[in-house]
C-alpha cells in the first residue's frame, strides 16, 4: 500500500509545465488525518482528485461556472470512510455483496489508499493521471473479501471532456467475476427541470419496487425516489437541466444506473447536505446485475466512460 508522504509525492510526481499543473496537498480531514488530494490545472480545466479512493472530487471545465461533478457540503473526510459525491469508484461489486451482507457495500476500493502511476502533461492541454490497486498489497482483511490477486488502473484525462478509464487484470488461476461502476455524481441546477434521454423503451430494475422489472417511457424524469439499473444500455446517455447539456459515453458497460434519493431518503442519509437531493444526480457507467463482468485467467476488462458538456445559456 502507498505510505508515501505528501513531499514524496510531490517529489516523485508534480510538475509546472506552461499552463499545466499537478501537485499533491493535504486536503479535508480531522487535523492530523487529512486526505492527500491531488490538484490539477490546464487551460481546459480543473480538477481534485483524492488518492483514498483515487475519488475524484471536482471537475470544472474552462468554460464552465460550476464544477461538473456535485460534492455534498456534509461529505465527511476520513481514512476508511467513504465520501458522499464526485465519483466513487464501486468495485469489485456493485450494491451489496451477493452472498456476504457484512461486507461494505459497492466493494472496498472507494475506501482504499490508491497509488499513483503517472501523471503527463499532454501536447493537447490536457493532463492525463493514472492509480493503481493491487490486491497483493493489500491487508488480510480484503484479501479475506477477495482472495483472487487482480491489478485495477484507473486512467483520468483532465481537459475540456473527462476521460476516465478503469482497467481490471485477472492475475488469478481462475475466472473471476467482477461487478463495478463510476458511481458519477452530477450537479444539476434543479432536479425537477433535469431529464436523463437516451434510455427510452430500456428495460429497467426498480430497487424501490424491489427490483421489479419495468420499461422505460420517454425520458428519465424526476419528481420522487429514483433507484434504477438500466439494463442493455451501451448507448449515449444525455442529462439535461436548464443549464448544460451532458453527454456520457462509454465502452466496456452495458447497465447505467440513474439515482436521486429524494427528500425522506436524503435526510436519512445524514450526508447528503440540506436539500442536496435537489442539486444532484448521479447517472453511473455500470457493470450491474446482469452485465456483470467474467474475466479469464490473465486476461483485462476496461470500462471507458467520456463526459463531454455543452451550456445550453
Amino acid at each position: 500500500m502507498n505510505t508515501q508522504t505528501i513531499e514524496q509525492l510531490n517529489k516523485d510526481h508534480a510538475f509546472q509545465q506552461d499552463d499545466q499543473s499537478l501537485r499533491v496537498v493535504a486536503g479535508k480531514g480531522n487535523s492530523g488525518r487529512e486526505l492527500a488530494i491531488v490538484e490539477i490545472k490546464n487551460k481546459h480545466a480543473s480538477a481534485a482528485i483524492s488518492l483514498q479512493g483515487a475519488h475524484l472530487l471536482s471537475w470544472l471545465p474552462a468554460n464552465e461556472k460550476q464544477s461538473v461533478i456535485w460534492l455534498s457540503e456534509a461529505a465527511k473526510f476520513a481514512p476508511g470512510k467513504s465520501v458522499r459525491g464526485g465519483i466513487p469508484v464501486c468495485w469489485p461489486w456493485f450494491g451489496a455483496h451477493a452472498s456476504h451482507a457484512d461486507y461494505p457495500a459497492h466493494g472496498f476500493a472507494r475506501t482504499t489508499l490508491w497509488q499513483i502511476v503517472s501523471a503527463t502533461p499532454l501536447d493537447t492541454g490536457e493532463t492525463q493521471i493514472t492509480f493503481k490497486l493491487d490486491t497483493r498489497e493489500l491487508d488480510n482483511t480484503i484479501y479475506t473479501m477477495w482472495p483472487q490477486p487482480t491489478v485495477v488502473e484507473y486512467c483520468l484525462t483532465i481537459g475540456r471532456s473527462l476521460i476516465l478509464e478503469l482497467t481490471t487484470t485477472n492475475h488469478s488461476d481462475q475466472a473471476m467475476t467482477l461487478g463495478q461502476a463510476l458511481h458519477t455524481y452530477f450537479a444539476v441546477d434543479d432536479i425537477v427541470q433535469t431529464t436523463v434521454e437516451g434510455l427510452d423503451g430500456k428495460a429497467f430494475l426498480d430497487k424501490p419496487q424491489n427490483f421489479a422489472r419495468k420499461t422505460q417511457t420517454g425520458p428519465v424524469t424526476f419528481s420522487a425516489e429514483v433507484d434504477r439499473i438500466y439494463l442493455d444500455t451501451p448507448n449515449n446517455v444525455v442529462i439535461n437541466d436548464s443549464k448544460r447539456k451532458i453527454t456520457i459515453s462509454k465502452q466496456g458497460s452495458r447497465s447505467t444506473v440513474v439515482w436521486n434519493p429524494w427528500k425522506a431518503v436524503a435526510e436519512k442519509m445524514g450526508d447528503l447536505g440540506r436539500d442536496g437531493y435537489q442539486k444532484m444526480l448521479c447517472v453511473e457507467s455500470a457493470n450491474a446485475a446482469e452485465d456483470v463482468v467474467s474475466i479469464q485467467p490473465g486476461n483485462s476488462h476496461t470500462l471507458h466512460v467520456e463526459y463531454e458538456i455543452e451550456p445550453l445559456i
